[in-house]
This record gives C-alpha cells, structure tokens and sequence, in this order.
C-alpha cells in the first residue's frame, strides 16, 4: 500500500483508538463497579487491541511489542458477546460468562503458536458461533425490554455486528489463501473508526439506566390512571397469578391489565423497577419456588415438575433463572433447605 495510503490508514486507526477510549471513559463513569461497566472497559479494551492488531503497517512498527495485543485481541467477539449478556440479560460476569472468552483466546493461541489450519478455522469458526449467539440475544431479548433507552441502541448494534463481524472474517479468511485484496487494512481502519465514534456517541452521553447504573429513572409517582393501572396488575400478578401462564407475553399481559403495551412498559419500569419483562415474571416464579423447595410436603416432587407448573417450558431456563437469582441451582436449595 502506498505511503499515502497507510499514513490515512494510521489516521483512521487513531481515531479509533481515540473513540473507544472515550468510550470507555463514558462507559466506566455511568456504571462503575456494575457488570456493564465492567464488561463494557474490557470491550473498548479489546477493541483497542483488535484495531493495532488487525493492521500490517502497525505490526511492521511494533514487531513484539505485538504479542500483548494479539493476545488480548483473540477473546474480543467473547467480550462482545459477555458485553450483551450483562447489557441486555442483566446478568453478572462469573466464570460461565467469561467461558466464551477464555475459549476463543486459549483457542487462538495453539492455533498460533502450532501454526494449526483446522485450529485457526476452528477459531474463526467459533468467532463467528459467539457473534451470532450475541445477534440471536440482542434479538430475542429486544420485545421483552423494558428500558426504552436501551431498546434505541439494538439497531446499531445489530447492524454494527452484523456487518463488521463477516467483512472482517472475510479479510482474514482471504489473506490465509493469500488473496491481496486491495486497500484491505484502510477499508478496514475507516469501518472501525466509524464504529469507534458511533459507540463515543453513544456511551459519552449514556443514562444511567442504560448500563444499569440505576435501576429506572427517577420516575414521579403514579397519576391516577397509572395508579389504577398498577392496582390490576398486582391483583393480576398476585391473585390471578398470570404470571403461571407459559409463554406469557407483556402484550397479553397488557391486554389483560387493560392498558396499551406501550404504557405497560414505563410502568413496570418506572414505578416496579424491573428492566426485562422476563425478570419481572420470574420474580414470582422464583419466589414460589423457593416456598415448595423449602416445603418438606413437596419433597416428592421434582425440580422439572416445579418448573413446568410456575409456566416455565423446560428444565434449562428455570435452572438458569433460579441460579441468577439465588446464586444455586434448585436442587442445591432444595438441599441446604431440608
């Protein structure tokens, strides 16, 4: 590539740096301490370390001063992808959340140092696994959320992902066959520079409730329509227990309350605190797990039977949604409890 064209290349690639950073910073301020700050540093950083390492002019500067960046750089789409679990599922970083990471980049690395093609495939390959698992999140996740800045940002994430994810794997896959394609690394140092300053736009200016940082906005009390609103919805939850129902959808749900979705929404955010409607419904399904665990009565009946019955479809997500709650699985409870 022309001399012209790497010091653009450069340029680009420092704007991006730049961004991410800000980002970062953005990032780091509105959710210090909670799993999306900490998830979102560890993103930036490894993006950072993807835009050095994704460049043969920045190689050809650095030589080993390299192998810190390619190291980090190996995990980045388990980083996207742990990223979208604390930001969309509201979940905590523990060893199961990292698990995608630790593979990618302990992957990467026999596929480095052994020179292994079906390594290497099996890498990009899994590269792509955990971006789509990422995008299939963002999309199921998205009709069930609750805060309304959060479900401003799943468009340009998903596009971003989408998009970014197969044009760099393609690069890579057509430079192991030894395809020069032309202007690939200032192509490539325009799209991250974009991607840098779009997420800068973001994050710099995020609301706390975005990253939940807060739980909701500080929301004032309920008028008289919301108040009745809110009364039926307990009577609903409470009495009628609704929230049994398998496959019960926030659109129901409104139906049944007698209120559009779109004002069911801010209320159970605003005024409930709850920031997915799935987490909202598992609340009560949690809590009356726990009771028949506890209960020496309902001993006989197992863990699958209690999920089906509090209208969850299978064994898997009950487990999962009872562990994130009281961080053991059912069986454990059931356990400690006798």
């Amino acid at each position: 590539m022309p001399d012209a064209l790497i010091t653009y290349e450069l340029l680009l690639r420092g704007v991006a740096i730049g961004a991410l950073a800000a980002s970062a910073i953005g990032i780091w301020r509105a959710a210090a301490g909670k799993p999306t700050g900490l998830a979102g540093l560890l993103l930036c950083l490894t993006a950072i370390a993807h835009v050095l390492e994704s460049s043969g002019a920045v190689h050809a500067q650095l030589g080993p001063a390299m192998l810190p960046v390619n190291f980090f750089s190996l995990g980045g789409t388990g980083f996207v992808w742990l990223f979208v679990v604390t930001l969309f599922e509201d979940r905590r970083i523990e060893p199961r959340t990292l698990a995608p990471s630790a593979a990618l980049i302990v992957l990467g690395l026999f596929a480095a140092e052994g020179a292994v093609r079906p390594l290497w495939l099996l890498h990009k390959l899994g590269e792509a696994g955990v971006a789509l698992h990422a995008l299939s999140i963002a999309l199921r996740t998205w009709h069930g959320d609750l805060v309304e800045s959060r479900t401003q940002i799943r468009v340009p994430f998903l596009a971003i992902v989408a998009l970014y994810v197969p044009l760099n794997a393609g690069f890579y896959i057509a430079a192991s066959y030894g395809l020069q394609l032309p202007m690939r690394d200032l192509v490539n140092a325009g799209a991250l520079a974009a991607i840098g300053l779009a997420g800068a736009a973001v994050f710099l200016r995020a609301p706390g409730d975005l990253l939940g940082a807060i739980k909701t906005p500080q929301a004032p009390p309920p008028d008289g329509a919301d108040r009745t609103a809110l009364d039926k919805l307990e009577t609903l939850m409470a009495e009628g227990e609704v929230w049994r129902r398998e496959g019960l959808t926030i659109g129901a749900l409104a139906e049944a309350v007698g209120v559009p979705e779109h004002r069911l929404r801010p209320l159970i955010n605003d005024h409930l605190g709850f920031r997915n409607f799935a987490a909202f419904v598992n609340a009560r399904r949690i809590e009356a797990a726990k009771a028949l665990l506890r209960d020496p009565d309902k001993a006989r009946l197992t863990v699958a039977a209690i999920a089906y019955d509090l209208g969850f479809g299978s064994l898997g997500p009950f487990n999962r949604a009872f562990k994130e709650a009281t961080g053991v699985t059912p069986t454990e409870y059931r356990r400690r409890a006798g």
